[in-house]
């Protein structure tokens, strides 16, 4: 058997400052962690669950159960009147809109949260919740800090050594944009991949793979040109594994910033 001595007086002193420190170090973490939900591009798990029952509660009476009950908005496909970015969805929760018809709701910090978590992950309770910035900062941020207009066209404009995004807020959801922004490795799409060809005549092509049948592939070369070529004429035909880009070195407001832009980018021309 174990015994455990009380602690003596001197004990009780020495131990004193050191329940302080766990204590502080406590506050520290749930303030962190806190912080880091709120100024990070992704929300919580929690966060999504307890939208949920929020949404249910307060939300779905008039919305519906799947968001889409209201002319013009399908809140789980992030369809909205005038709202965008994540602040917009807060004031109009808060503030209420349209008259009155859509009342303003007294939500604390945590079950707004979760609303916009709940949206966010597209009604789904285990799905991903991203968090949406300004779509006019996004654009500056596509165009300059974060180099992205130097490889990727948006409507006529840009070069074509990189995937069009003239329509790619139709195509890609706000998670799969993310994890490209993160993680573009395991988001890129196989028709994508960065590919390298020597022919017969010992030309070296390298460029990215726009199609691809039994006897012949397309490609986009380095110089903007589309090529197609016949298999039977290559000495080697390589396919690279891993994307052309690097993940972002942008922080996480601005990801969500470019997130949001890029989900404006729908091929009807950009407004911003």
């Amino acid at each position: 058997m174990i015994y455990f001595e009380p602690p003596t007086q001197t004990k009780r002193a020495i131990l004193r400052p050191c329940k302080l420190l766990l204590a502080t170090l406590i506050m520290l973490i749930a303030t962190n962690n806190r912080a880091q939900e709120l100024g990070d591009h992704q929300y919580t798990s929690e966060s999504v669950q307890l939208g949920l029952g929020i949404y249910n509660r307060e939300c779905a009476l008039c919305h519906g159960p799947q968001g889409d009950l209201v002319d013009n908005i399908d809140l789980r496909r992030g369809k909205f009147r005038s709202a965008s970015s994540d602040d917009d969805l807060r004031d109009v929760i808060l503030e209420g809109r349209a008259q009155g018809r859509m009342p303003a709701f007294n939500l604390s910090d945590e079950e707004l949260s979760g609303v916009i978590a709940f949206i966010r992950a597209g009604f789904d309770p285990d799905g991903i919740a991203v968090r949406i910035g300004d779509p006019g900062q996004g654009k500056i941020i596509f165009e300059g800090k974060g180099e992205c207009s130097n490889c990727h066209r948006v409507n006529g404009i840009g070069p074509r050594v990189a995937p069009d995004l003239s329509d790619i807020g139709m195509t890609r959801t706000a998670a799969n944009l993310q994890l490209n922004l993160l993680d573009p490795a395991a988001a890129i799409l196989p028709i994508n991949r960065p590919i390298r060809i020597v022919t017969l005549n010992e030309e070296t092509i390298v460029g990215r793979r726009l199609n691809e049948d039994t006897y012949t592939v397309q490609v986009m070369d380095s110089n903007e040109r589309l090529r197609s070529l016949v298999k039977a004429q290559l000495v080697s035909y390589e396919i690279s594994d891993q994307p052309s880009k690097v993940a972002t070195t942008l922080n996480s407001d601005e990801v969500a910033h470019v997130i949001a832009y890029l989900l404006t980018l729908t091929g009807r021309g950009n407004k911003l």
